[in-house]
């Protein structure tokens, strides 16, 4: 069975190109002829030129539409779609083309018969007479086929009436819009801003996740460093098994200077220790006997007091941190006019006087006490000197070195907490410093010192000093190691012997030469109070039996005769105490 789309190969009837579909395939319809003796009209070719007389005739355009222009004589109008030629002109009457259904769509009122049509799809042609055939049309895609004419004379049909609707999309091509295009791509383009926003987001998020652990980790481990200093990390403290300690002694961070404060008139010295607990927040003066013992660079034993006026600040330093296990930063000389200097400078200070202190300056016995005795008592520079130096007739030395140790304490109250207000208060002075303490030092370390004596955290305490100047068992677990931080070292019992040497001779480098025997000899040697005339005789005087072999051997040292050996008193800080008379004779 042939259809428009096969060319009839196979059989007698020829076929002609008439177009394409819209896919592109090729539409074939059977070749037309015309009976014999006839003129044969040629077919009309939608895709050439009208051939001979016909195109010079027309010339170059003509009216495919015949809309009713005067044709020349002798010329028909061309109708496109009578492709035989009939001459009938354009309104050649309606033409009904078969869609291979066998019979025409029907005729309109009045119209022709109807005739038997062709069925371009290759089906058999009813039989009859068939003087004509509709033409083929080929379908072009998007433009519809050739509308039928109506024939000449003939009503117009209504469209109504023939089922048929015109569009504009059968004469032209619609462009699409192309704002559709640019709202989906400005969609994606918003979409992946998005995305990237929500990534972003996301990133900045865990970024900052990260860095608020590394910050966290570091404040833990800071933390827990800082604790481990302190001495209050649980479980490795040394102070967690005695109730009420929370930091180890040992483990606190301490500041401490030596102040010897030097009587100008009487030439005596007294000695405290300003520590600055930093890790506890608490201050105090520690006050140390002048008779505590040490032990010189040589070797030899020696009193805080003949260490301070001999030996000088760097070696009392030493030796101070030798026997007491702390570290001395440094040693502030203060003599008695500075102090009263001092104190005039901060406007006085009060103090809890426990005597009456006469004016040293006052010439009748009877004359009214310079300071009071009583609580809150309001003293000047003068007043605050006299009060420090004073040791009443009897007295132990502890008390006068008690009362410089209140002196303090008021200082440090109405000194500014301020370091650089107490800097320029120190500076006012014009104190010469032992290096390496410098006044911005000092400055600091006193505000640092004023603040707390304001707030009540600052004391003032004794160091406990044995009669023969070794630490009490008391002072070694008390303010050595609680206070100073250290551990007391003092000179060993079963050392060499300490003598007190006291010149009564009457020639003064006697008592230099019985020094260097006695050291050669394997002595301690410990220079003995000034004697206040010459004795005839040498006296060599021991306070315990258990000490009068050490007392003759020492006898025998200084080339004296044995009988010179007593019992009786010595010196709290010797064994044996010797008194060189005008029989002496050192070796030469």
């Amino acid at each position: 069975m042939n259809d428009g789309y096969d060319a009839g190969y196979g059989g007698d009837t020829p076929y002609e190109l008439v177009g394409y579909d819209e896919y592109g395939r090729p539409v074939y319809r059977p070749a037309q002829t015309q009976p014999q003796g006839q003129g044969q009209q040629q077919p009309y070719d939608p895709y050439t030129q009208q051939q001979g007389q016909q195109y010079g005739q027309q010339g170059y355009g003509y009216d495919p539409y015949a809309t009713g222009a005067q044709q020349p004589q002798g010329q028909q109008p061309y109708d496109p779609y009578d492709a035989y030629g009939s001459g009938t002109g354009y309104d050649t009457g309606r033409q009904y083309p078969a869609y291979g259904d066998d019979h025409a769509f029907g005729t309109p009122q009045g119209g022709p018969p109807a005739q038997p049509s062709y069925d371009p799809y290759g089906r058999a042609a009813t039989s009859g007479p068939q003087p004509r055939v509709a033409e083929q049309t080929a379908h072009i895609p998007q433009q519809a086929g050739p509308p039928d004419e109506p024939e000449a004379g003939a009503p117009a049909a209504d469209p109504a009436e023939t089922g048929r609707e015109y569009h504009t999309e059968q004469f032209a091509f619609v462009e699409e819009p192309t704002d559709d295009s640019e709202d989906v791509i400005d969609w994606m383009k918003f979409t992946e801003n998005r995305t990237e926003r929500r990534e972003e987001a996301r990133r900045r998020a865990r970024t900052r996740v990260v860095a608020l652990a590394v910050v966290l980790a570091l404040v833990a481990v800071g933390g827990v460093g800082y604790l481990w200093y302190a001495g209050k990390l649980p479980g490795l403290s040394s102070s967690d098994s005695e109730p009420g300690t929370t930091t180890a002694a040992g483990a606190q961070k301490r500041d401490v200077i030596a102040v010897h404060l030097h009587d100008t008139n009487g030439g005596a010295t007294s000695t405290a220790l300003l520590v600055d607990n930093t890790t506890t927040k608490r201050g105090t003066a520690v006050l140390v006997p002048n008779s505590l013992s040490l032990t010189s660079d040589d070797g030899s034993t020696t009193t805080l007091a003949k260490s301070v006026d001999d030996a000088g600040p760097d070696a009392t330093r030493t030796a101070l941190d030798s026997v007491l296990g702390t570290d001395i930063e440094g040693t502030w000389r203060l003599d008695t006019p500075y102090l009263q200097i001092l104190v005039d400078l901060v406007g006085n200070i009060e103090v809890d006087t426990d005597t009456d202190v006469p004016d040293p300056e006052a010439k009748d016995k009877g004359a009214a006490p310079l300071v009071h005795k009583g609580e809150g008592q309001t003293l000047s520079g003068k007043m605050a000197v006299a009060y420090a130096t004073h040791r009443g007739s009897g007295e132990k030395a502890d008390a006068q070195l008690q009362r410089f140790g209140q002196v303090m304490q008021g200082v440090l109250r109405k000194l500014s907490s301020d370091p650089q207000a107490a800097t320029t208060t120190i500076q006012t002075l014009g104190l010469i410093l032992d290096p390496p303490l410098t006044e911005q030092d000092l400055g600091s370390f006193l505000a640092g010192l004023s603040d707390l004596a304001k707030g009540g955290d600052f004391t003032t305490t004794l160091l406990p000093v044995e009669g023969d100047g070794r630490l009490s068992a008391e002072a070694s677990e008390g303010v050595v190691k609680e206070v100073l931080g250290g551990t007391a070292k003092s000179p060993d019992k079963d050392a060499a012997v300490s003598v007190s040497v006291q010149n009564a001779t009457g020639v003064e480098d006697r008592g230099g030469k019985a020094r260097v025997v006695l050291l050669n000899g394997g002595f301690t040697f410990l220079e003995g109070s000034a004697a206040s005339g010459t004795e005839a005789t040498s006296k060599v005087v021991y306070a315990e039996a258990a000490d009068k072999e050490d007392a003759v051997q020492v006898a025998k040292t200084l080339g004296l005769p044995t009988d010179s050996v007593t019992q009786g008193e010595v010196p709290a800080n010797a064994k044996v105490s010797v008194v060189l008379g005008q029989d002496y004779e050192p070796a030469s």
